[in-house]
């Protein structure tokens, strides 16, 4: 397909298989919400043990032993405490991450000009990546911060109902800081994490297509293309863990009670660096290296069901 758009000038929005107008940037943005949605409701277990784990490390010492605990003291439910807005929360996220990341890398890419362009590609999805980001986790923020409350709280203490808990964190406002007490450590968290996720994930496509799978994208079956989605993903996944986790464990640690009223300063300071880089990193790497995989293949397979192409290349 030619570069150019029919004023005849070169135009990002006409590089890929189809023209990237309203109704392709709709599609992306619905294929974020699959993507996201889906796959952070499925690990709700592992998310539960990994948020206890970092605010009552004594008493969940690891993610099977945590796991263990968490079912023998509230049961199956136990473990899938806050589905609700896990899976609200992270549809609108993903809507608005792959969805304006599409967007913003066009736009950018548009502004930089072709031949800027090609040779700071890196920058386009960093700045794409980043902006999108920044809207994502205001539409993420109230139902993540209701997440972990019903998550880390004692059995009992909190409403773990959606509707009920939503009501609960309104009530309390003050105390609990809703709904955006948590956006500042959230877009720390996940600013970086999803530069990460994004440039790796073009970075290491376009090394399997320049590499490894040295024919042109289109010629493969749309399995292999998948399979690489998948590959880049779960790499990508890892390194997105380790850049994002300190952050994360702040994050948590908010909504412990005895951290109600510290700012995220004395809470970091409290804590430590190296408990804060570490405490649950194992299974966070676990639950990131798989979610962001599945997440890129969901996406590619959904814009490849669309007729839309997957994302990366060469």
């Amino acid at each position: 397909m030619s570069h150019l758009a029919p004023t005849g000038k070169w135009d990002a929005r006409y590089i890929g298989p189809v023209p990237h107008d309203a109704t392709y940037y709709a599609k992306c943005m619905l294929g974020g919400v699959l993507a996201c949605g889906i796959t952070h409701a499925g690990i709700t277990p592992l998310d539960v043990a990994k948020c206890n784990m970092q605010v009552d490390p004594a008493k969940y010492k690891g993610l099977s032993s945590g796991l263990a605990t968490l079912i023998r003291e509230e049961g199956q439910t136990g473990i899938w405490k806050g589905l609700g807005p896990t899976f609200v929360g992270y549809s609108l996220q993903g809507m608005f991450k792959f969805g304006l990341y599409e967007v913003f890398k066009d736009q950018y890419m548009n502004l930089a000009g072709e031949e800027l362009t090609n040779k700071y590609k890196p920058a386009i999805w960093l700045a794409g990546s980043a902006s999108a980001e920044v809207f994502a986790d205001i539409a993420l923020c109230p139902l993540e911060m209701t997440k972990v409350k019903i998550q880390t709280s004692p059995s009992g203490t909190f409403p773990t109902s959606f509707g009920a808990a939503l009501a609960e964190m309104s009530r309390t406002k003050v105390e609990t800081r809703y709904p955006f007490g948590s956006l500042v450590p959230l877009w720390s968290r996940q600013i970086p994490y999803t530069m990460a996720k994004f440039l790796f994930y073009e970075k290491i496509v376009q090394l399997f297509y320049t590499h490894v799978f040295t024919e042109p994208k289109e010629t493969y079956a749309k399995t292999t293309q998948l399979g690489v989605t998948f590959a880049s993903g779960y790499l990508a996944g890892v390194v997105c863990a380790v850049v994002s986790h300190p952050a994360d464990t702040v994050v948590s640690l908010m909504g412990k009670p005895a951290n109600k009223g510290k700012s995220i300063g004395t809470i970091a300071s409290e804590t430590g660096i190296v408990t804060l880089a570490t405490k649950g990193l194992g299974a966070r790497v676990l639950m990131i290296g798989t979610l962001t995989g599945f997440q890129w293949w969901i996406y590619d397979s959904f814009k490849a069901a669309m007729g839309l192409g997957t994302t990366g290349g060469k």
